[in-house]
């Protein structure tokens, strides 16, 4: 039986293409404007949909790490304070609403704790993402299942046992599992994508792909192992400041990433064997026994 979700008005799934996401995530470093520019990036690389991240840092800051200093474009500051710095409010994620409106971009984000759910409900979001941190929330978990959206659960920093707990939750009617490490970047060693077709064969969900490695041929080969969704970071310049900037890809990288990712799902054809068209000149000239 085909699995399939819809996320918009896009159909995800067995014999559909492959579903884009370029994770602005904090990569805007609290810019609105460079938060466009990364829209604009995305827009012209061909992604299906592009995602922020929301959290509430009284609620995901650990209480020892909140005095913890560091240097950071808006100068030596607690880490408290830069989590502040760089989450957009109601006004920034209303111009990006509207921005995204404007460039026929999908737009959703990873949420973090559960008055992070509550505001974003007011943009009336495609989907959810639940990021690998928030696996184990079972509160959030029931939190964004009320909301009867369509869920992404990232599963990087997770045992087999804590992912079946949480599916256990979220149901798997409108649900769509991502194979994550949390490194940034990851180590190639450290990809696993052979989890890929195993997770495929424990949930009878669908499964995708959210990378943080360096280069783009691991996510060609996720969509090989039967991804239906890739996610990457996307960044303007790898060199910028930033705790995600290393492991994404730039607005060059990610057309290329387009193109190759529909190259190989053209590639990867229905698993018949047949006798093309195109085969059959060769097929006159070069056989010589008849069957």
């Amino acid at each position: 039986m085909a699995r399939e979700i819809r996320i918009g008005e896009r159909e995800i799934g067995d014999g559909y293409p492959i579903y884009v996401v370029a994770e602005i995530g904090i990569n805007h470093n609290g810019d609105v404007e460079l938060a466009k520019k990364l829209i604009d990036a995305a827009v012209e690389a061909g992604v299906n949909a592009v995602k922020f991240q929301k959290r509430t840092p009284e609620l995901c800051v650990p209480i020892e790490q909140r005095d913890q200093m560091r240097e950071t474009p808006w100068g030596y500051i607690s880490y408290f304070d830069y989590r502040h710095r760089i989450e957009f409010e109601e006004d920034q994620y209303g111009q990006i609403d509207r921005y995204c409106r404007e460039r026929g971009a999908r737009w959703f984000a990873s949420v973090w704790d559960i008055p992070s759910v509550d505001f974003m409900e007011r943009f009336n979001p495609v989907c959810y993402k639940i990021p690998s941190a928030g696996l184990t929330d079972h509160d959030l978990l029931r939190r964004v299942r009320s909301t009867g959206r369509p869920l992404i659960l990232s599963t990087g920093m997770s045992t087999m046992e804590q992912i079946e707990a949480a599916v256990e939750i979220l149901g798997t009617e409108s649900l769509l599992i991502t194979h994550a490490t949390s490194t940034y970047p990851c180590d190639p060693e450290e990809l696993n994508l052979s989890l890929i077709p195993l997770l495929a064969e424990r949930f009878p969900c669908l499964i995708g792909y959210s990378g943080h490695e360096v280069g783009l041929i691991p996510s060609i080969v996720a969509v090989a192992l039967g991804a239906v969704l890739v996610e990457r970071h996307i960044t303007l310049d790898r060199s910028m400041w930033g705790t995600d900037q290393a492991a994404s890809v730039e607005p060059g990288g990610f057309r290329r990433l387009v193109k190759y990712i529909r190259v190989t799902e053209q590639s990867l054809g229905d698993g018949v064997k047949h006798v093309y068209d195109s085969e059959l000149p060769s097929l006159q000239r070069l056989r010589r026994v008849d069957p």
